[in-house]
């Protein structure tokens, strides 16, 4: 009896060894032809879809990007109107595009139909027109590395936005990021060389590691247009003020001596600093950084399908995907892991919109020192801290993941702009206390976005039609002269590969 259950047992254990042995050769075969190119892919190759041939899973993972129905405390894919959930943002923007418009990014897929769609391009009725540089299209497609290839770095960030509406109109993707003949990753954007050899860095130097943080730094960080870069003198050319430091100071300083401003501020008349979405500087001062974890691994994380394991290109919010992206070194439960997360969103949340508070009441209180008489020599200091205030605000807040790549320096930053801000008052107080005005300043109904933007002076329903006027009119032409030229475009198949 004994030596027909050993017998049943060995053929039981034979057999699955068998099935196991069949499947490591099938997935070895799969691997084996994965990728046997299917096509040749070109130096300046914008299209994803071309690319996808070659790379059909990070190509698939890729379109997820489509996806917009997550929506996390402070970020995911959904569609948000930033301003609608948080009116005193226009008049902290007063006088700049974001006070027209400021809606939550999508994922990379809709990066060129989100600039089309946004106020702040404007609403161009003819080729040329349009209130953006050219330069805003920098980090918004592969084409732009072909653009630059083709006609010259500063020569692409010449002119309008509009100049270029029928070149730009692949999304963000593969050509980005990769070397199309190694597939290994590359900068494609000369500002962050730039901003390397203005530290007396070697990008060049940079680990494999290091590059799968990089190749996002290639955008997700502060920048500005310069347009006193010498030898391209009134070109708005893109550049990261990163020669003193990344820190929110450093960065501050090297804005102060150039005397740099984005804008003046329409109510208070502060020469303002936008800051645009410092996530790599803010990220490099967080834990996971030191600890040597790369943007990829957490938003980018590695996946298997068919046998075959790859980068997953669905670029998301890891809370949408923490058992890749967070349980791999966390072993807590993925409800747990989201409270923390939240946890350190809110309690930055909380300080930063005391921030934002004391920010709106001084804009408001500057305008009446100035409308009561003050000086320029008097309103001078006044106006330096609430632009630092500001810049500090905007650097916590605008990095969106912030408060939880960083979340120590995070609350330093908002804790330094507190006491700038709470200094800006005082000295307000006292400045319209000197000019008679010994009572709070009445703060106008800035209890919705359109009631803000009214009271800034802006005119919406122009503004709206301008931009449908776009959409109806020149949008298509740009689309269809894009298509006629890719159309047009030379593709070498499998076939040609193979003679």
């Amino acid at each position: 009896m004994k030596n027909k259950v050993l017998f049943v047992v060995t053929i039981l254990v034979v057999f699955l060894l068998g099935l196991l042995a069949s499947s490591i050769v099938n997935r070895k075969s799969e691997a084996k032809y994965k990728y046997v190119p299917q096509v040749n892919i070109g130096e300046n190759e914008p299209r994803n879809q071309v690319w996808g041939e070659n790379f059909p899973l990070e190509y698939q993972s890729s379109l997820q990007t489509l996806d917009t129905t997550f929506a996390s405390f402070q970020g995911g894919s959904q569609m948000r109107d930033v301003l609608e959930e948080d009116p005193n943002l226009v008049i902290l923007f007063a006088g700049y595009g974001f006070s027209k418009d400021y809606n939550q990014g999508r994922g990379h897929a809709y990066a060129v139909e989100d600039i089309h769609n946004s106020l702040r391009t404007g609403g161009p009725k003819a080729k040329g027109d349009g209130p953006m540089p050219s330069t805003c299209w920098t980090c918004k497609s592969p084409d732009v590395p072909r653009l630059m290839n083709e006609i010259g770095i500063a020569e692409f960030y010449s002119g309008k936005w509009a100049d270029k509406g029928a070149e730009v109109v692949n999304s963000i993707g593969c050509a980005d990021c990769h070397n199309p003949k190694t597939m290994k990753l590359r900068i494609t954007r000369p500002a962050l060389v730039e901003a390397f050899d203005a530290m007396g860095k070697d990008i060049n130097k940079a680990t494999h590691n290091e590059m799968r943080s990089l190749v996002c730094a290639q955008c997700h960080v502060e920048y500005y247009f310069d347009k006193k870069k010498p030898g391209k003198e009134g070109v708005p050319y893109l550049t990261f003020p990163w020669k003193n430091g990344m820190s929110v100071e450093a960065m501050e300083d090297y804005y102060d001596n150039l005397k740099f401003k984005d804008w003046t501020h329409k109510i208070s008349r502060a020469p303002m600093l936008k800051a645009q979405h410092p996530g790599y500087e803010t990220f490099l001062t967080g834990v996971h950084a030191d600890r040597g974890v790369s943007c990829a691994d957490c938003h980018m994380p590695y996946k298997s399908e068919g046998g075959q394991k790859f980068t997953d290109h669905h670029i998301q919010s890891p809370l949408n995907n923490t058992s890749n992206a967070c349980q791999v070194c966390h072993r807590e439960d993925s409800k747990k892991l989201i409270a923390n997360v939240y946890e350190r969103q809110n309690k930055a949340k909380e300080n930063r919109l005391k921030l934002e508070g004391l920010l709106v009441n001084a804009h408001i209180e500057a305008k009446k020192c100035w409308d009561l008489g003050a000086t320029e020599k008097e309103m001078e200091p006044i106006l330096l801290d609430i632009r630092h205030a500001q810049w500090r605000w905007d650097y916590s807040a605008a990095a969106h993941g912030a408060s939880f790549h960083s979340p120590v320096e995070t609350a330093r930053v908002i804790g330094s702009g507190l006491v700038k801000a709470q200094d800006a008052r005082l000295k307000l107080a006292r400045l319209l206390a000197k000019y008679g005005h010994n009572k709070p300043v009445n703060m106008p109904d800035i209890s919705s976005k359109e009631l803000a933007q009214k009271y800034i002076g802006l005119d919406m329903e122009k503004l709206n039609a301008e931009k449908a006027a776009f959409k109806k009119n020149l949008l298509p032409k740009w689309l269809e002269e894009a298509k006629n030229r890719e159309d047009n475009m030379e593709i070498k198949t499998s076939a040609s590969l193979n003679k």
